[in-house]
C-alpha cells in the first residue's frame, strides 16, 4: 500500500472508527433515545407454561402429486397416467391408495409412487394434455413439549424453538403451536389482564348484541380443518361432521388444539363461540404425532367444495406461496364461494413475515391485537413479497383482532387460554360465520363480500401502519350495519393513497416524491364483489385535480386482465412531471377504474353489470434533491422468498438455520431505513438491472448479500458509472463449498442429502463483478468481537476480502475462524482478517468503492448485537492496514457444484425442463444476454420502481439502537458527494487524497 500523510492517516482513522462502530456496536441505543415505549414490563400474569413445537417438512420419497386439468373419475386418472408413461421407460410405478371421504368423488389429482431410478422420466407426465402439473409430495411432522417458561418473560415475548430440517422453510403449521402459549384456567392474577379480559371474546366484541337479535350462526356450515374434535365434548351442540383425512384411524382430538378453534367458533357453553348454532364440519387434518401430507389437504379441500362448506379456517401456514397444488386449490376453494380464513402468521415484530394463504388476495387473512389494541409482538407484518423485485408488495393483514390471551374449549372440557393469530383467525372466522346468518340475501354474501364489509368496518387503530394492522381491528357491529345493506359492487383495498398521512401510509408517506426519482408503486387489491370474475373496462383513467396541481404528476398502471377469484390487482406508478423538477407542493387527483362482472341471472344472456370506483391519490412533492442525497437501493439482485434451502447469514442462528425472508429495504432493513430518512437522505429501491437506472442522478449504490448473477451489460455500465462518480457500497456475506457440504442435512423421508443452494450472498457473482477493480471477497469464514473507541463491535459469520487495489485502504481485525470450527470443530484464531476496504477509482471525477464482508448487524432478523454511534467517535484510533499482497493467499470462493442456485435466478439461461443442473464453466454460469423492457411493462409513460419514506418504528418494535447502521452510510453519502456533487466539467480541485478518507459503508441485508 502507499505510504498515507498525516493528514490522509488521520481521515482513515475517522473512517474505520464510524464505520465498524456504526456496524457492530453492542450498546442499546434504547437509553440514548429518550421516549421510547418498549421498556421490558414483566408480566406477573403471564402463564407458566409455555409450549415448544419442533417440526420437520420434507419431500416424501418416490411419490408425486399429479394435477389434473378436471375433475375425473379414479378409472379415468389411472388411464391418464398410463397412457402419459408409456412414452417412457418407467415401469415399476403404482397410484396410492386414499382411504378418504373424498375417495367416491371424482377428484383433480393423483398421488403416484415412482422408483428413484426412473425419477427422470415423470418430466413426461406434463406432456399428457389432461395434466396440468407434477410436483413432490410433501410432509409435515410437528412435536409439541410443555415447559415451564422463564418467570420473566415478557408477555408479549413468545418462547418456543425449533429444529429445521427442511428442504424447504416452514411448511404448514399450526399458528398457535409454534408461537404461542398456553395459559392454565385462572392462573392470571394481574390487575392489568383481568381489567383487560372483563368477558369472552365474543362478548367482548360484542356478539351477545346479535345473539339477542336473534342470530346464533344457524344454517351456516363452518369448516375447521385441524386436528379433529371428540365426539361426546361437552361444549358443541351442532356438529353436523367429523372427518378424518390421516392416516389414523381415530377422529378424536389428540393434542387440544382443533378443539379450541371450534370452540373459539361455536362453543356453546363457558368460554362461548361466535356462533353456537353454527353446523361444524371437523376437518381432521394433523395427526396425533402432527404429521400431515399436502394430499390430505388437497382431498379435504375437495370434499369441503362437494359439501358446500361456507367459512372455512385454516389457522395453518407457511412461506410457501410458490406451493403450487396447494394455492391453486385455495383459489378453487373461494372461487366456489367458500371464504377462507386464515392466520396471518407468527413470525412479528420483523416485518416481510406474512405467511401463505392468508397472503393471497382471496384470503382474509388476520393478524393478532392485545386487549389493548396493541398490535401483538408475534403477529407477522406486511408487505407481501409475490412481487418482488421488480414491483411492490400489498396490504396485508386484512384486519387485526384479539390473538394474545384468548380463552376457548379445553379439550375434554373447561376453558384454557392460547395466544398467537391461531387464535385470532377462528376468532374472525366464527364472526364471519355470525355475520352470514344475520344476512336474508344470501346470494350477496362471497368471499369479496363479505372481505368488503370486514375492511370497510374496520376500527383503525392510532399510532399503526397499514402492513401491521391491514385496515384496523374487527368491528362486528359495524360489519353487520353494512353487510346488511350492501349491494354487489367493486372496491379497492387501500381505498385511497395519500403519501402525506404518517404513520398510516409508512412507508409511502415517510419520503416526498422528486422529478428523476424511481417511481413510487402502490399494489392496489381489486375486490369483486359483483362475481367470482370480471374484468377492468377499458383501462384505468388518471384524472388530475387541475386546482390541486395534480398536473405536476403522472400516474401509470398495470393491472390484472382478469379478476379471479373475486380479486385483482391494480399497481399505480407515481411519478413526478419535469415541469415540477423545483416545485414544492401538495398535488392531488383520482383514478377512476370501472369493473365489469357477467349478470348473475343466467336468462340475461351477455349482460354485465358494472361499478365504478374511485382511488383518490395525494402526494408531496419537493425539488429534485441534490445526488450527494440520493440513495439507489439494488432490489434486482435479490431473491424474492428463496423456496430452496438457503442458510442463515449467520451460522449461530442454529434455531433457525433457514433463511426464508426476501430482502427488502422496508421490510428486514426497515431500521435502517428509517435512520437514513432520519438524516435527511432519500433512499430509492431499483427493481431492475443496472443498465435501467440513471447514475448520474444518484450518489450511491448500495449492494447487500446479492444472490443473482450479473448480465455483462451491467458490469460494463457499473464500471463506467463509478468511473462517471457513482459510488458503490458492497456488504457480503459468508459462502464456502465446504462449509455448504458440512452444514447439509440427511432427510430421512426422502432418503436424501439436502445441500444449500447458496451461502450467505453470492460471492462467486459478486466477484465477477468486482474483478474489473481488481477486488475480490475471499472463502473465509469468520467471526468474533472486537473494540473501537470504547465500543464493542460484532462480525457475525462474515468473510473476509481476498483481492483489494494497492491504493486503497484496507481494514484488519482479529478473528476466530468460524469455517474452520464448523469443518473440523477445531478452533483457531486468526490475526489480520482484511474486512472493510475503502478505495478511491482513480480516474477525474471517479466515484468510490466500499467493501465490508458481513451484513448481519443491518438485517433486522439476523442482527443480536445493536448499532451505536456517538457523536464523538470519530477519534484518532489505530487500525490495521494491509496491502493487497498481505493477504493475497486467501482463496477466493469457487462456485459450488450441484446448487440449485440456478432454479430461483432470473438471469440464467438454462433450460429449466432438465432435471439436472446444467454443466457450467468454473468461472462464470451461462448468462442470458439482458432484454428489452427487461423490468417489465405499464399503461403510460413511467418507470417500474419502488421507492418509499419511513415512520417511527417506535411503538410496535423494540428500538434496536441502530443509528450506526444508517449514520454509516449516511457520512459516507455525504463526503463522497462533498467531493463528486461538484459539476464535472469543473476544474477538479487538488485535494484529490482527501476523498480516499470519506468513505462510509452503508448497510444491508442478507438472503
Amino acid at each position: 500500500m502507499k505510504p498515507f500523510s498525516s493528514m490522509t492517516m488521520k481521515f482513515a482513522n475517522v473512517w474505520f472508527v464510524l464505520v465498524v462502530i456504526l456496524l457492530c456496536g453492542k450498546k442499546h441505543l434504547g437509553t440514548r433515545l429518550g421516549n421510547s415505549s418498549h421498556e421490558a414490563h414483566i408480566c406477573p400474569g403471564c402463564s407458566r407454561l409455555t409450549l415448544k413445537v419442533e417440526f420437520t417438512s420434507t419431500v416424501v420419497e418416490h411419490e408425486y402429486i399429479v394435477a389434473f386439468n378436471g375433475y375425473f373419475t379414479a378409472k379415468a386418472r389411472s388411464k391418464f397416467i398410463s397412457s402419459a408413461l408409456k412414452s417412457s421407460d418407467i415401469e415399476n410405478w403404482r397410484i396410492v391408495p386414499r382411504n378418504n371421504p373424498a375417495s367416491d368423488y371424482p377428484s383433480d389429482f393423483e398421488v403416484i409412487q415412482i422408483n428413484e431410478k426412473q425419477k427422470d422420466g415423470v418430466l413426461t407426465l406434463e406432456d399428457h394434455p389432461n395434466i396440468k402439473r407434477v410436483t413432490p409430495q410433501r410432509k409435515v411432522f410437528r412435536s409439541l413439549k410443555y415447559s415451564e417458561s422463564d418467570p420473566t418473560l415478557h408477555c408479549n415475548e413468545t418462547r418456543w424453538t425449533q429444529k429445521w430440517q427442511s428442504s424447504r422453510p416452514l411448511r404448514r403449521a399450526s399458528l398457535s403451536l409454534g408461537s404461542g402459549f398456553w395459559h392454565a384456567t385462572g392462573r392470571h392474577s394481574s390487575r392489568r389482564l383481568l381489567r383487560a379480559i372483563p368477558r369472552q371474546v365474543a362478548q367482548t366484541l360484542q356478539a351477545d348484541v346479535l345473539w339477542q337479535m336473534g342470530y346464533t350462526g344457524a344454517g351456516v356450515r363452518v369448516a375447521v380443518f385441524d386436528t379433529g374434535l371428540s365426539e361426546k365434548h361437552p361444549h358443541f351442540k351442532n356438529v353436523k361432521e367429523r372427518t378424518n383425512w390421516t392416516n389414523e384411524r381415530t377422529l378424536d382430538d389428540g393434542l387440544g388444539h382443533g378443539t379450541f378453534v371450534a370452540g373459539v367458533i361455536a362453543s356453546m357453553r363457558e368460554c362461548q363461540g361466535f356462533a353456537p348454532n353454527a353446523e361444524l364440519h371437523i376437518f381432521r387434518v394433523f395427526t396425533n404425532n402432527q404429521v400431515s401430507y399436502t394430499s390430505w389437504f388437497l382431498d379435504a379441500f375437495n370434499y369441503a367444495i362437494l359439501k358446500k362448506i361456507d367459512v372455512l379456517n385454516l389457522s395453518i401456514g407457511g412461506p410457501d406461496f410458490m406451493d403450487h397444488p396447494f394455492v391453486d386449490k385455495v383459489w378453487e376453494l373461494t372461487a366456489n364461494n367458500v371464504i377462507m380464513v386464515s392466520a396471518i402468521g407468527n413470525d412479528g415484530p420483523l416485518y416481510g413475515t406474512l405467511n401463505n394463504p392468508a397472503d393471497q388476495m382471496d384470503v382474509i387473512g388476520v393478524g393478532g391485537i392485545d386487549f389493548e389494541d396493541n398490535i401483538a409482538r408475534f403477529s407477522s407484518r406486511g408487505m407481501t413479497t409475490w412481487e418482488l423485485p421488480g414491483g411492490y408488495g400489498r396490504v396485508k393483514p386484512d384486519i387485526v383482532t384479539y390473538g394474545s390471551g384468548v380463552r376457548g374449549s379445553g379439550m375434554k372440557g373447561g376453558c384454557r387460554s392460547l395466544s398467537g393469530t391461531s387464535v385470532a383467525s377462528p376468532v374472525v372466522a366464527g364472526a364471519v360465520t355470525l355475520l352470514v346468518s344475520t344476512v336474508q340475501k344470501r346470494e350477496t354474501v362471497n368471499p369479496a363480500s363479505m372481505k368488503q364489509a370486514l375492511i370497510a368496518s374496520a376500527r383503525r387503530l392510532p399510532g399503526v401502519n397499514m402492513f401491521e394492522q391491514g385496515h384496523g381491528k374487527l368491528d362486528l357491529l359495524r360489519a353487520y350495519q353494512i353487510l346488511n345493506s350492501y349491494k354487489p359492487q367493486a372496491s379497492l383495498s387501500p381505498s385511497y393513497i395519500d403519501l402525506t398521512e404518517c404513520p398510516y401510509m409508512w412507508p409511502y408517506c415517510s419520503q416526498p416524491i422528486y422529478y428523476g426519482g424511481m417511481p413510487t408503486i402502490v399494489n392496489v387489491t381489486i375486490l369483486n364483489g359483483m362475481g367470482v370474475t370480471g374484468r377492468i373496462v377499458d383501462k384505468p383513467d388518471w384524472q388530475p385535480y387541475l386546482p390541486q396541481n395534480g398536473d405536476n404528476i403522472e400516474v401509470a398502471f398495470s393491472y390484472s386482465p382478469v379478476l379471479w377469484p373475486w380479486s385483482g390487482y391494480l399497481a399505480i406508478s407515481i411519478s413526478v412531471a419535469k415541469k415540477a423538477a423545483s416545485w414544492e407542493g401538495i398535488a392531488q387527483g383520482h383514478v377512476m377504474i370501472t369493473v365489469s362482472s357477467p349478470a348473475e341471472n343466467e336468462s340475461k344472456n351477455g349482460a354485465e353489470q358494472t361499478s365504478t370506483v374511485k382511488l383518490p391519490i395525494k402526494v408531496k412533492i419537493i425539488p429534485t434533491p441534490p445526488r450527494s442525497k440520493r440513495v439507489l437501493w439494488d432490489q434486482y439482485h435479490n431473491l424474492r422468498y428463496p423456496p430452496g434451502y438457503f442458510p442463515r447469514d449467520n451460522l449461530r442462528m442454529k434455531n433457525d438455520p433457514l433463511d426464508w425472508n426476501g430482502d427488502h429495504i422496508h421490510t428486514n432493513f426497515r431500521d435502517m431505513y428509517q435512520h437514513l430518512r432520519s438524516m435527511g437522505y432519500f433512499v430509492e429501491v431499483l427493481g431492475s438491472p443496472f443498465t435501467c437506472f440513471d447514475a448520474s442522478q444518484y450518489g450511491t449504490l448500495l449492494m447487500v448479500d446479492s444472490e443473482e448473477e450479473y448480465f455483462p451489460e451491467e458490469i460494463t455500465k457499473l464500471r463506467r458509472d463509478v468511473d462517471n462518480g457513482l459510488s458503490l457500497i458492497v456488504f457480503s456475506d459468508w459462502y464456502n463449498t465446504s462449509v455448504m457440504r458440512k452444514v447439509k442435512f440427511y432427510d430421512e423421508n426422502t432418503r436424501q442429502w439436502w445441500m444449500p443452494d447458496t451461502g450467505g450472498a453470492n460471492i462467486p457473482a459478486l466477484n465477477d463483478l468486482l474483478s474489473v477493480w481488481n477486488m475480490a471477497f475471499s472463502d473465509g469464514l469468520y467471526e468474533g468481537d472486537f473494540t473501537m473507541a470504547s465500543h464493542e463491535m460484532n462480525y457475525a459469520s462474515g468473510c473476509s476480502i481476498a483481492k483489494f487495489p494497492e491504493d486503497g485502504i484496507v481494514i484488519a481485525q482479529t478473528f476466530k475462524d468460524q469455517g474452520l470450527e464448523v469443518l473440523k470443530q477445531e478452533t483457531a484464531i486468526i490475526e489480520n482478517v482484511p474486512i472493510l476496504g475503502l478505495y478511491q477509482v482513480p480516474s477525474e471525477g471517479g466515484g468510490r468503492i466500499v467493501l465490508y464482508g458481513d451484513s448481519n448487524c443491518l438485517d433486522d432478523s439476523h442482527r443480536q448485537k445493536v448499532h451505536f454511534l456517538r457523536g464523538d467517535a470519530a477519534e484518532s484510533q489505530p487500525f490495521r492496514k494491509q496491502t493487497a499482497t498481505s493477504f493475497g493467499s486467501r482463496l477466493l470462493s469457487p462456485r459450488a457444484h450441484g446448487s440449485n442456485l440456478w432454479k430461483h435466478q432470473k438471469l440464467l439461461s438454462i433450460d429449466l425442463d432438465k432435471v439436472a443442473l446444467p454443466s457450467f464453466r468454473q468461472n462464470r454460469p451461462q448468462v442470458r444476454p439482458l432484454s428489452p423492457g427487461e423490468s417489465g411493462a405499464w399503461d403510460i409513460p413511467g418507470g417500474i420502481m419502488p421507492g418509499r419514506y419511513n415512520q417511527d418504528v417506535g411503538q410496535t418494535i423494540p428500538v434496536f439502537a441502530f443509528l450506526g447502521a444508517m449514520v454509516v452510510l449516511a457520512f459516507f453519502v455525504v463526503q463522497i458527494n462533498k467531493a463528486k456533487s461538484r459539476p464535472k466539467r469543473r476544474k477538479p480541485r487538488v485535494k484529490r487524497p482527501q476523498l480516499m478518507q470519506q468513505v462510509h459503508p452503508p448497510k444491508t441485508p442478507s438472503v
